[in-house]
């Protein structure tokens, strides 16, 4: 079988080397250029995938890149896996999405199963790509090709994950949709969840990480209650955990990172509002979230008053900017939130993270820094050291020795000292 999979991210680029792997030939599209060319190259630029994986795939002839959309006339697949973000007013953007099915519709033939892999709204698939593939293509969704949204399912970072052992959700616009969207996934994927329509597949996507939203949002809020009863929620979590029943941990942070937890809940208050339903729960849980930020600079700016120090004015190192532990990915970081924050009011700011050694080119943030090596020496020459994230590489011990503060946004050391304070 022939694969196109378009958006050689997070998503599409493992998928692309699952599939090959499995004995597909793929055809990875993606309008960026360097991308294309690193992995015709065989090399990889997402950290957790080596460029060995890449190779290998190469060197077979099962995987090859391309700017070129006309190539989706070879396939008899094609997997969307592009970024659906939100815009400056918090509401879906789905202009990648939109822009990818009109560049593959004029090259579709009859036959081919098309496959929405991007988190987005239930109905999307349905009320917005449908039209625009049926439209370019002159083919009807259901007769002249299938149509099927089936969810991405990505944990980066997280060593025992792997594409093949994750079960994917699948639904198709009509019976016979799913059946040969199932036929492309079985290749890849060793188990299978197919529901009864595009739209509770969509539905189910966001409810996994609404699920995570709401609840990650509860325990900020439990830490900020906590903090003032002089109680550390870290250690009511493990303590919690232990019950066998009834509970789940989650975790507190400085806010929510990824491209998914703190967008994917908004889709759906969107659409609810179209529907005239107003959700509450979720939007409350959204504001919580992203009130994290401003809640760990008023922890910073106490801490640099106990001794006398200005937050304006003031030398602070980001221990870790990346959106979680050990990976460097980047999106919707809350430590890059932080950053901006820290600067406003006046602060000079600086970074270390072993995986992100240039300060990358984000669409929403910039600043001109290199990731500051951890030794004695340059953690002493800084007024405070605010931990973001929590990368296994840093070696904890010997910061604690050197810092002059440290405000802990990720409950690293199990308790307060006189150099360690926690947000």
């Amino acid at each position: 079988m022939i694969i196109a999979i378009v958006g050689l991210g997070y998503v599409g680029l493992p998928l692309a080397i699952q599939f090959a792997n499995s004995g597909a030939t793929v055809i990875g599209i993606d309008v960026d250029e360097t991308k294309v060319d690193l992995i015709n190259n065989g090399e990889s630029y997402i950290k957790h995938i080596s460029s060995d994986q890449l190779s290998c795939q190469l060197d077979s002839g099962r995987l090859k890149a391309s700017t070129d959309f006309t190539k989706i006339k070879e396939t008899e697949a094609v997997l969307i896996c592009v970024p659906t973000p939100l815009n400056n007013d918090r509401e879906p953007d789905l202009s990648y999405v939109l822009k990818t099915a009109e560049a593959i519709a004029p090259h579709l033939r009859s036959g081919v199963v098309v496959s929405l892999e991007s988190t987005t709204y239930p109905g999307t698939t349905e009320e917005e790509l449908k039209p625009i593939l049926e439209v370019g293509s002159g083919l009807i969704a259901g007769k002249d090709f299938h149509l099927v949204y089936s969810p991405e399912r990505e944990d980066p970072g997280n060593p025992n994950s792997q594409v093949a052992k994750i079960p994917k959700v699948i639904g198709g616009f009509t019976d016979k949709c799913l059946e040969k969207g199932e036929a492309v996934y079985s290749l890849a994927i060793d188990t299978l969840v197919p529901v009864s329509s595009c739209r509770v597949a969509e539905a189910t996507k966001l409810t996994e990480n609404i699920f995570r939203c709401v609840n990650i949002a509860l325990v900020n809020e439990l830490k900020v209650i906590y903090k003032i009863m002089n109680i550390d929620i870290w250690e009511v979590i493990n303590a919690a955990k232990t019950k066998p029943f009834g509970f789940m941990p989650f975790y507190p942070g400085p806010g929510l990172g990824g491209h998914c937890i703190p967008i994917d809940p908004f889709y759906l208050s969107w659409k609810a509002r179209q529907e005239n339903i107003d959700a509450r729960f979720i939007e409350l849980a959204g504001e919580v979230n992203l009130e994290m930020p401003d809640y760990v600079v008023a922890r910073c700016k106490e801490e640099l008053a106990k001794r006398s120090i200005e937050l304006k004015g003031s030398h602070i190192l980001i221990l870790g900017i990346a959106y979680k532990p050990n990976v460097d990915d980047m999106r919707e970081s809350p430590a890059v939130v932080l950053m901006e924050k820290l600067s406003e009011i006046g602060a000079e700011i600086d970074y270390s993270d072993p995986h992100i050694s240039v300060f990358p080119k984000m669409r929403e943030h910039k600043f001109d820094l290199r990731s500051v090596e951890l030794n004695p020496e340059t953690i002493e020459k800084y007024d405070m050291l605010l931990l973001a994230t929590n990368h296994l590489a840093f070696d904890y011990d010997m910061i604690q020795k050197h810092a002059r503060i440290i405000v802990d946004a990720r409950g690293v050391y199990k308790k307060e000292t006189n150099n360690i304070a926690k947000a």
